[in-house]
């Protein structure tokens, strides 16, 4: 279908009610999953993050990168070991999740988005001590719990026009690194920038009533209906630990909170600037 310039003006005019709600405002963006991998996937996002950028939102870019880290352990010959999901992270591996984390995954999405037309600042969580944490359990070695986030560096990148690029490792008053959970640190930042919302971006629809049917999407969920349904199983698995965070969010301050899938194309920008939306809201 050859699209007109009469469908390109429509389009915009659509979007203008939703442009005009989030300009000025503040949106966390937690990347993770096959949009981080797959290369027309993470195009489309980074062109989404330059294009909200440049219509006046100040995006937030939050992200982790579990498969690069693998990979790069496999690289020197360590093997991943995971309890309940988690990364059980010795010295070594805590040395290689920074090198990783915040130096080749953060640089790359920095100048990704430079390429696309925009102005991104790498951060990491030890910057300016962003992201302050202690040991959430001794099994589990050098994977923190978050007990502080500063966000001073993030509002003077936001300030002075960049997109501030976080990756998710965490220190604490004695120097020690930390690995800490990307969907946590979103929240957490979401929540004390007073975020007008936070989108989490995953590898599937969002929250489904029934988990193999993608029609029984459940558009919305107030926070207070949550705690029910992972009680009757309708939230399960691995959508319990994002549910909490999502809720989470809400309570320290997020407006509205979105689960995506980041497999479709453009997905942030048909959940943020249409009247449809592709995801499950989470809200008050």
């Amino acid at each position: 279908m050859k699209i007109t310039n009469a469908n390109r003006a429509s389009v915009l005019v659509n979007a203008l009610p939703y442009i005009k709600q989030y300009t000025g405002k503040i949106v966390v963006v937690k990347y993770g999953g096959n949009a981080m991998i797959d290369e027309e996937l993470k195009n489309s996002v980074m062109k989404d993050i330059v294009l909200l950028s440049l219509i006046g939102v100040k995006v937030v870019l939050v992200h982790g990168g579990g498969p690069e880290i693998t990979e790069m352990l496999t690289k020197i010959g360590k093997e991943s070991k995971f309890v309940n999901g988690l990364r059980v992270t010795d010295k070594e591996t805590v040395e290689v999740v920074q090198m990783v984390l915040a130096g080749k995954v953060n640089k790359s999405l920095v100048n990704l988005l430079g390429v696309k037309g925009g102005k991104a600042i790498g951060l990491s969580g030890l910057d300016g001590q962003m992201i302050q944490a202690k040991i959430k359990n001794e099994e589990l070695g050098f994977v923190g719990e978050i007990t502080k986030v500063n966000t001073s560096p993030i509002i003077d990148c936001l300030e002075k026009g960049y997109i501030p690029v976080v990756s998710t490792v965490a220190c604490d008053e004695n120097g020690n690194i930390y690995n800490v959970n990307a969907d946590t640190a979103a929240a957490k930042i979401a929540g004390e920038l007073k975020a007008e919302s936070l989108i989490s971006m995953t590898d599937i629809a969002g929250i489904l009533q029934d988990k193999n049917d993608v029609s029984t999407l459940i558009p919305i969920i107030k926070i207070k209906d949550a705690p029910k349904l992972i009680e009757n199983g309708t939230i399960a698995g691995g959508m319990i630990p994002k549910t909490e965070c999502c809720v989470n969010a809400i309570k320290w301050g997020v407006k509205k909170v979105f689960i995506i899938d980041g497999t479709i194309p453009h997905s942030i920008i048909i959940e943020m600037l249409t009247n449809e939306g592709i995801g499950t809201m989470f809200c008050e």
